[in-house]
């Protein structure tokens, strides 16, 4: 499990405002992005709408979507496209590895947020950063690192909540102002050799398994198999042996195992949103007495086991039971075993070159209130299609170019 979840009293890490060290660090940022991430070139569609919404002086929401962990820094190339660095509202784990990352981390923009709780302190930031139009906000509505990069996960409301407050207040200033939110999608794009890429990671994970490597296998096939085997081991620790069934079916089941008993014991019966939304809410009831201190050795250890099986529920909702079919791309190749090796070893190797295609769409403008008559939030169906579209046109932009 990843070391996302720190167990200790929370303290908000706010921003750095001077934007000194941000453009000072604007130079680097295409070395640092190739050297350390493998992205070799970027390009750029719809600046326009963003350089519009920054010349009318309007609170900006930048909503992009999140494949790799890569995002908040190749942001830093649009950044550099327009002449203005953002603030981002990032895990508060992230300020919790070391120092140096803490002090750099605020300085290039980012302030923390409590996912496991109310973060009352992120939320004014947001505010005024957005009321004051002091410069873009970045917050990515999916939540987490999807490894998708050809479609969306679910998206959290909390960017609506957040949006349409800084609206409510920013339209009693005089003269009145708005809040827009800009869909943004980050797409990436695989131009090495994928099996050269690969092989070497399946065949550690194979050994592993104490297989054999299995190159007489074609690649997709090889893929297929090692995730099989991956799956059956987690059935067999969970659910006492391999199960029968479509690949939906059998991650359906396993991730109910893992969450249901969670589910009762903390909030009091199953609940009806995404995995990561009932994975919040199952931690946020975990993680506080372990931050104070409260609690014997032995639940505290009975929580962390808690904590993992949350981890594991959630990693296995981002496996999208049709990823592999019906010829897939080298990306959703890389992708998939990307995952594998991540969700084995908390680490997945960095591939290289990529190319990355940066688009934003038109402003969607925020209203102070909501539509009471519609189930589902207006704007986040507004927000979800103006992604959805800077998707497809960047799958079309990829078929032209023969990249898909």
């Amino acid at each position: 499990m990843q070391n996302i979840i720190i167990a200790k009293p929370y303290r908000f890490v706010p921003p750095y405002y001077s934007e000194r060290w941000a453009r000072i660090f604007r130079y680097y940022v295409p070395h640092y992005l190739r050297k350390k991430w493998g992205i070799a070139k970027a390009e750029f569609r719809g600046v326009e709408h963003l350089k519009n919404s920054l010349a009318e002086g309007v609170g900006i929401v930048l909503a992009p979507n999140h494949s790799r962990p890569c995002d908040p820094m190749v942001l830093g190339l649009l950044a550099i496209q327009v002449n203005t660095p953002f603030f981002t509202m990032a895990s508060w784990h992230l300020f919790m590895e070391g120092w140096y990352q803490r002090w750099l981390t605020r300085r290039l923009g980012a302030f923390s947020v409590y996912r496991e709780g109310m973060d009352r302190e992120a939320l004014r930031t947001c505010n005024q950063i957005l009321v004051d139009a002091i410069r873009p906000l970045v917050i990515f509505p999916e939540g987490i690192v999807s490894r998708t990069n050809d479609r969306l996960d679910p998206l959290q409301e909390g960017v609506a909540f957040i949006a349409r407050t800084a609206a409510k207040q920013r339209a009693k200033k005089t003269p009145p102002g708005k809040i827009v939110i800009h869909p943004v999608i980050q797409r990436y794009f695989f131009e090495g050799d994928l099996t050269a890429s690969v092989e070497p990671v399946l065949e550690e994970i194979e050994k592993r398994l104490s297989w054999r490597p299995q190159k007489d296998l074609p690649l997709l096939d090889r893929i297929l198999k090692v995730g099989d085997a991956l799956l059956c081991a987690k059935e067999i620790e969970y659910l006492g042996k391999p199960q029968t069934g479509s690949l939906a079916d059998r991650l359906g089941h396993l991730i109910e195992r893992l969450l249901a008993p969670l589910e009762k014991e903390w909030l009091n019966g199953p609940q009806q949103d995404s995995v990561v939304e009932r994975v919040k809410k199952v931690r946020a009831a975990i993680v506080p007495d372990l931050a104070n201190g409260s609690l014997s050795e032995a639940e505290k250890e009975r929580r962390w086991r808690q904590l993992a099986d949350c981890y594991l529920a959630q990693q296995l909702s981002c496996y999208p039971p049709d990823y592999l079919q019906s010829q897939p791309s080298k990306e959703r190749l890389l992708e998939t075993v990307e995952r594998y090796e991540e969700d084995l070893t908390d680490v997945a190797r960095v591939h290289r070159p990529f190319r990355v295609l940066i688009s934003v769409g038109p402003p969607i403008e925020v209203s102070a209130a909501r539509d009471k008559n519609h189930a589902e939030d207006p704007l986040m169906q507004k927000l979800r299609a103006g992604m959805e579209e800077l998707l497809e046109s960047s799958k079309a932009c990829a078929e032209a170019a023969g990249c898909a």
